[in-house]
Formats: C-alpha cells, structure tokens, sequence
C-alpha cells in the first residue's frame, strides 16, 4: 500500500449507524497502517478503571491522587489484558516504544508507567487496554461502506479535549456537526 492511501496518524470518527459497543460514537486513533492491516486506539470510552488500579497490579504506586486517578481506556477489543502508552515522543527512550508521527510515540512497557507513577513520564499521555485491529484491506471495506470519517490527528482532542466530547469534536475540526447525521441509509 502507497503511503497517500494510509490512515496513519489520523483519527477515525465512527459514524451514527456504527452500533458495534466497541466503537459506538468511538474516536480511533491510528497507529499503524500497512498493506497488511491497521492498528488503533479507542481515545474516547473510559474504562471503569483507573491508573491507579492498574499501577497497583504492577506493584507500583503513584506519587499522587491526581495521577493514581487518571482513566484507563478501552482501547478496542483485541489483547483488552495489553497495555498502551500513546505519548508525546521526547528525548526519553522506553524499552518498547515505535514512532507514529514526529511528535507521537506508542510505548507498551513497563518503564513507562514506572516513570508516570514517579511523576516524570510524559507529559502528556493516554493510556489503554487492547486496541483495534483490521487485517488486510478490512479498513479500507468499513470506509467504503461509511462506517468511519477519517480526520488528521488532533492533539487538542486526544489530549485536552473531555471525554464526553472528543467524538463531536473530532467531527467539528472537518467542520460537521456529527450529530446532524442521520443514522439512517437513504434510498434514491
């Protein structure tokens, strides 16, 4: 696949008629995207679930209230037991991390969060569980067939925007108004 056709580094808006509870009214990002499928990360659906608790299972502890209280996402519904750490790239390294843009990195080890938990990781981050996979050409279908808008990635909605509102700003940076779509097909 030709660099041009992929969907790295933007930002899947699921649309209205897109009913799947892994990505009702979901907001992607994606990480990878080749000839042989895609890899992206739920941003919007909260998981009952806290930094804290996870730090905990790792025997690790936050520094504070305010980082043991950050909310873990569900980032999809493969590996949901997997760990992810989109961040802004710096000149820290981790064991495990790949690049997707010039600013944004993808980390899934345990240093990462050690150095969270000690108040000296990234600045800004977002931590899931599990993501979303699509084989081959399987991404490609579903934009065919409307299930997704595609936007370039957005700092402001993955990192500062609230929760409750990342999926209509998304659609608000293409300049749509996502709930004035109708959920219905129509027929000519």
């Amino acid at each position: 696949m030709q660099e041009i056709n992929s969907f790295k580094n933007q930002l899947l808006i699921a649309m209205p008629n897109l009913v799947d509870p892994n990505f009702f009214h979901g907001v992607t990002f994606v990480c990878q995207h080749n000839s042989d499928g895609a890899l992206g990360l739920v941003i919007n659906h909260p998981m009952e679930m806290t930094l804290g608790d996870i730090l905990e299972q790792m025997d690790l502890v936050a520094v504070d209230d305010k980082i043991a209280g950050i909310p873990i996402f569900s980032g999809g519904p493969v590996q949901q037991e997997r760990g992810f750490v989109s961040h802004h790239t710096s000149e820290e390294t981790w064991e495990s991390s790949i690049t997707v843009s010039d600013t944004l990195s993808l980390t899934t080890s345990r240093d990462i969060l050690k150095a969270i938990a000690a108040g000296k990781g990234p600045k800004k981050f977002l931590i899931t569980l599990g993501y979303a996979g699509w084989g081959e050409d399987q991404l490609e279908t579903e934009m065919k067939s409307n299930a997704w808008l595609s936007t370039q990635y957005d700092e402001g909605v993955v990192f500062d925007t609230p929760i409750s509102k990342r999926w209509s700003a998304a659609a608000h940076n293409m300049g749509l108004d996502i709930n004035l779509l109708s959920s219905q097909a129509g027929h000519a």
